[in-house]
Formats: structure tokens, sequence, C-alpha cells
């Protein structure tokens, strides 16, 4: 199973060589239309899957979901580079959050009740969602419609690759910050589901471990959009990264149900701010790109598929050995040593090479 989970970001990783040449001219409208339709193909397999549940249906479903990912990925780094104003970015990432993580909330609630009643209703839930995405992409075509091309000619990874060694060392600090969060992220999604069925059998109340590491992200999305922050967002990143790895270590002071939700949430808290952060750093990063934004795109999403690619196996073991619990502790020390560290090392501003970067497009 981690295997064919990990398959998702392994896809994703190679999209990230490929998709900033290939998508070099794709416009944001264009991008979505092609993750809803890779979105519908993701759907239409797994309906598959239940009829002859072999490996191979699954790897094919990973590789889609992959691609959708990272086409939503670059729709909405551009879409927030090129439309959402400077000071308004590290909001806009916030208010946007809420309807993803919501639908993360939600999600399971809803995909349970549906299967319940049989694969064809659920399966027609999905057409619907599909075809509400697919309205309103039509209904708003002015705000982000333009011509665009796809070009084979200049489609070469190593290319890629060495851009993105070049843009590495000049934002280094925060790519560190994105490595991290993917950690934790897929930490939660992996030893905190299993630590999840082991806190409900203690107490029913156990159940909510893994929703209130969402919930947050919910709740606070709305207060973050007002925030009109418009320098300092890298320090302040770095500094509520640590506040979430010291709530992460408390989680070691008690196996109490009460205390590990009370102090996930307070981490989740903490993340919920750190992530809009991130993003309107790597935003205004991307509006100062111009034509090569989609290297700077392709190179933060990366960031996060190698973390989901090499962390579940080292929380794994950790957690074969010290238990789920204490995983979560060991990760939050690690993250408080990166981000006090970083406070201290993080230049003010982060310089990129504009006239190298001019010379990619020739």
């Amino acid at each position: 199973m981690g295997a064919i989970i990990s398959f998702q970001s392994i896809v994703g990783l190679s999209a990230d060589l490929i998709f900033p040449r290939l998508l070099k001219s794709i416009r944001v409208r264009r991008l979505v239309f092609w993750a809803i339709l890779a979105s519908a193909l993701t759907s239409f397999f797994l309906t598959a899957s239940t009829f002859q549940p072999f490996v191979a249906i699954f790897i094919v479903t990973m590789a889609l979901w992959g691609i959708y990912y990272e086409l939503i990925n670059f729709a909405n780094f551009q879409f927030m580079g090129s439309v959402v104003p400077m000071h308004m970015r590290a909001g806009a990432w916030g208010f946007t959050g809420i309807f993803s993580s919501l639908a993360y909330f939600l999600g399971p609630f809803i995909a349970a009740q549906l299967i319940l009643h049989g694969i064809f209703l659920t399966q027609g839930a999905i057409i619907i969602f599909l075809t509400v995405a697919l309205l309103v992409l039509t209904l708003t075509k002015k705000m982000h419609d333009a011509p665009s091309t796809v070009d084979f000619s200049d489609l070469n990874p190593w290319t890629e690759f060495k851009h993105w060694l070049t843009l590495s060392e000049a934002i280094w600090p925060v790519l560190f910050i994105s490595l991290v969060l993917g950690f934790i992220d897929s930490t939660f999604w992996t030893v905190g589901a299993v630590w999840t069925e082991k806190l409900t059998e203690i107490n029913p109340w156990g159940v909510w471990f893994l929703p209130l590491y969402l919930l947050p992200f919910i709740c606070l999305g709305i207060p973050l959009a007002s925030w009109k922050i418009y320098q300092g967002k890298k320090k302040m990143a770095e500094k509520f990264l640590g506040i979430a790895g010291i709530f992460l270590i408390l989680m070691a002071v008690s196996g109490n149900v009460s205390w590990q939700l009370a102090v996930v949430c307070l981490s989740s808290c903490a993340l919920a701010v750190t992530y809009p952060l991130l993003e309107g750093v790597y935003s205004d990063i991307i509006a100062r790109m111009g034509a090569e934004k989609k290297d700077m795109i392709g190179l933060t999403s990366s960031v996060t598929n190698i973390s989901y690619i090499i962390w579940p196996v080292f929380a794994g073991l950790i957690a074969s050995r010290a238990g789920e619990r204490l995983t979560f502790s060991w990760l939050g020390a690690g993250v408080l040593a990166v981000a006090v560290v970083l406070l201290f090392i993080t230049p003010r501003k982060l310089k990129l090479p504009q006239e190298e970067i001019k010379s990619w497009d020739h």
C-alpha cells in the first residue's frame, strides 16, 4: 500500500521536471480544465478497481492523481502570482486553503455514506461535483482565459533540473520549510492514521485526532485573509513552524486522549498560519520570475513530492521502534531545530539571478 501511494509522488516529481517547459504558455483556465479531466479519469479507474482490483489499476490511478495534483498546483501558484496583489497573497492562500481543508475534512464522512449506498451512487456524486467544477470554470472564463500553446520542442528534464539547482541556491531557506512541512503532513497521513485508530480504542473521542489536524486550516482561513502582510513573511513562517514543533514535542508528555487532541490542535493552528505565509513568499518570488515562473512552481512542488517519497519510510521506522506517539515528538524536535537555525541564517531578502533566468528563454 505504501509503495502504491508513494508512486503518486514519483509521478508528481517527474511532472515537475517536465511541466515547466511543456506548460510554459498555458494559462490558468486550461490547466484547471486538464486537472478536472485527470480527476475524472482517476475516478473512472477507481470505479473499475472495484470490479477488477488489480495492482496495475491502482498504479494507473495514482499516476493520474499525481498529474491532477501537479496541474492544480501549477494553476494555483500561477493565479496567485499574476492576479492577487502582493500584500494580499498570504491572506488569499489562507482563504483558499479553507476549501481544500474543508474537502479533506468532510470528504471521508461524505464518501463513507455514499459507499454504503453503492459504487454507482458514489460515482454519480463525483460526476456532479466535476460538472459543477466545469460550470464554475466556464462562468469565470474571462478571469483567466488567454491564447495558449503546447510546445514539445524544448522538453528537456535535465535542463529543468539545472534550472532548479540555480533557483535552489537563491531560495533554499523556504525550500527547507516546504520540506519540513511535507515531513509533518506525510507523518499525519501515515503514522497519524494508525495513532488515530489506537486512540479510538482507548476513548471514542480519539477518532478526532486526524480531523483536528485539519480543522484549524478551515477555521483560521478567514482571519488570515484579513492579515495584509507585506513584509517579513519568511521570518514569521519560521517562527510559527518552530511553535508547531514545540507542540509536537509535547505529545510525549502524556498519552491521555484529551491531551493528545489539545496538542495536535494547537500544533495544527501554528501550521495553519505557516502554510499561507510560505505560499505567500512563493507567490512573491513567482511574480518576479516573468515568463519563467513555471520553473519556480515546478521546483516548489517537487520539494513536497520528495518529502512524500522519502519521509513515510523513516516515519514508519521510527514508529516501529519508538511508537506512534513518540514519532511525532521526535519529528517535533527536528522541526524546532530546523526552525531555530533558519531564523538565524535566512537572509532578509531572497535575490534571484535575474540575468541568468532571462537567458533560459533563449
